[in-house]
């Protein structure tokens, strides 16, 4: 496709709103979505498409693709890019916490690519990409239900790209390190409805604070980090799996080197749990 038609979802901030600026940059034609219209409608200067979803409304999901595919006539890529962490010792996290973490990063994803590959399938053509997360690969102690929540994307982009594959589908499982954005913010901000004074853990009270803080310490530029990957992407064999970003290399590399009791001695000693 000469100007193919991205859609991304999570585009607020961070990686989604430099994926728009770096697709665009490449000639696509960028469809943008996020839960607050206000939140994207800067990127309207780059002549790119703006609509509002939330990820968790399947009304709104099919909404957005009918809104395109009036537009544009086409899906060519999808980026599944939305998407949050909610840290905390997972003793302390209620039912509907975790419900929603895993709603929002593993049902909601899996059902985007449900509704918009049948577009692709008619088109003979497409690419889905996944945002995981190195965190999927290496869990930690206080990210338990994100780093779960990241490893089943990963499990079912790689199902998907099997499944997906006899109908000309390509499926990318992407696992930034540490990027630069309001990821380790908003996290932290999750924490005030979790971390209590009966907590076990409220003597690890800064532990826990660090680790919803720790993928934004000397984190790559969001921009840097959408330019490497939107260039993987437009490759004419994109790699089934890409890491970038500080981090994503030496960490599954030690985690694959380390004996296992080791690995978690250390992470334990990290975090105060030694």
């Amino acid at each position: 496709m000469v100007s193919p038609v991205v859609l991304i979802t999570g585009c607020s901030s961070g990686i989604g709103k430099a994926l728009c600026q770096s697709f665009h940059q490449r000639g696509c034609r960028v469809v943008a979505t996020a839960r607050r219209l206000e939140a994207i409608d800067d990127l309207k200067a780059y002549t790119v498409m703006t609509l509002l979803l939330d990820v968790t409304d399947s009304v709104g999901i099919q909404q957005v693709i009918e809104t395109v595919l009036a537009q544009e006539g086409r899906i060519d890529l999808l980026v599944n890019n939305a998407g949050f962490g909610q840290f905390g010792p997972l003793m302390d996290l209620s039912p509907a916490q975790l419900h929603a973490q895993f709603q929002t990063n593993v049902l909601a994803p899996l059902e985007v690519a449900q509704k918009v590959a049948p577009v692709m399938k008619r088109q003979r053509s497409g690419v889905i990409v996944n945002i995981g997360s190195i965190s999927g690969v290496v869990t930690t102690p206080f990210a338990g239900a994100y780093c779960a929540s990241k490893a089943a994307l990963h499990s079912l982009s790689e199902a998907l790209r099997m499944e997906l594959a006899p109908f000309g589908i390509q499926v990318i499982t992407v696992q930034p390190g540490a990027i630069q954005s309001n990821f380790g913010q908003a996290a932290e901000q999750g924490l005030a409805g979790v971390l209590s004074p009966e907590s076990w853990y409220a003597p690890l009270e800064s532990k826990i604070r660090a680790r919803a803080l720790l993928s934004q310490a000397r984190g790559t530029p969001a921009d840097e980090f959408a330019e490497q990957l939107v260039a993987a992407i437009m490759r004419p064999q994109p790699p089934m799996l890409i890491r970038l970003g500080k981090k994503s290399g030496w960490l599954p590399l030690l985690k694959q080197l380390l004996p296992p009791r080791l690995m978690e001695f250390l992470l334990k000693r990290q975090f105060g749990l030694t």
